[in-house]
């Protein structure tokens, strides 16, 4: 039985929420002061972080690079380093990403295509008949590899509005309230700004090898989904 994977509710909570109100209204001096604020509002990533490993007993690249993220912010804080180096820190982790999934289209098995082509979803010999039998397994190979430069492009995507929102928000020295409620501010807007349409656009590329999926071999959904009998 396959474990169920903490929600996108508790992400967006935990993640994003709490942090950004623990920046923009406990740094002040009466409350937490900010560095005690900086702590708090990091500790809820990582405590997260923690507890998904312990549950679920998984551990990837992304999360390594969430974890580091996470390190990177608080270093620069607790620090006082200049604030260009967390524009830096936040184009580095989806650019280190971008290059990965880049870096795949080179071996044999590309991001996309290890994400799409779930043999416990898809019914993959089917559709490699299929393939074979229309003689379209070139073409549609090399849509995946479109499609996989597409996925790549997402994150770059991400990379540069990171560094943009914050060059723009964050312009206070490091370790000051200003700066803690700058980057709550920054947290608050990067999920809209960037999550969401980074989100929309992975869904449009899947959206488009699926209809290159049933257009190439013909097949209706519900040969191309495997069943539960098969």
């Amino acid at each position: 039985m396959t474990e169920k994977k903490a929600s996108p509710f508790n992400d967006l909570i935990f993640n994003v929420i709490v942090p950004s109100v623990v920046l923009m209204k406990l740094s002040g001096d009466e409350y937490l002061g900010s560095v005690g604020a900086l702590l708090v509002a990091l500790a809820f990533p990582v405590v997260l972080g923690g507890y998904e490993l312990i549950k679920y007993k998984k551990f990837n690249f992304i999360s390594l690079l969430g974890f580091v993220s996470v390190l990177l912010t608080g270093g620069i804080g607790l620090l006082q380093l200049d604030p260009k180096w967390l524009a830096v820190k936040e184009a580095l982790i989806p650019g280190l990403i971008g290059i990965g999934v880049f870096a795949s289209t080179f071996t044999k098995y590309p991001v996309v295509s290890k994400m799409l082509f779930n043999e416990t979803v898809l019914n993959l010999p089917l559709i490699n008949q299929k393939l074979h039998e229309f003689g379209r397994k070139s073409d549609f190979d090399r849509r995946l590899l479109t499609s996989n430069y597409l996925f790549a492009g997402t994150f770059v995507f991400s990379s540069v509005m990171n560094y943009v929102l914050a060059k723009m928000i964050v312009t206070s020295p490091a370790g000051t309230q200003a700066f803690n409620e700058e980057l709550g501010r920054l947290t608050l807007v990067s999920y809209p700004a960037i999550a969401i349409p980074s989100m929309l656009m992975m869904m449009g590329i899947f959206f488009y090898m699926w209809r290159q999926i049933r257009q190439m071999t013909q097949l209706e959904t519900a040969e191309i989904l495997k069943t539960e009998q098969e």
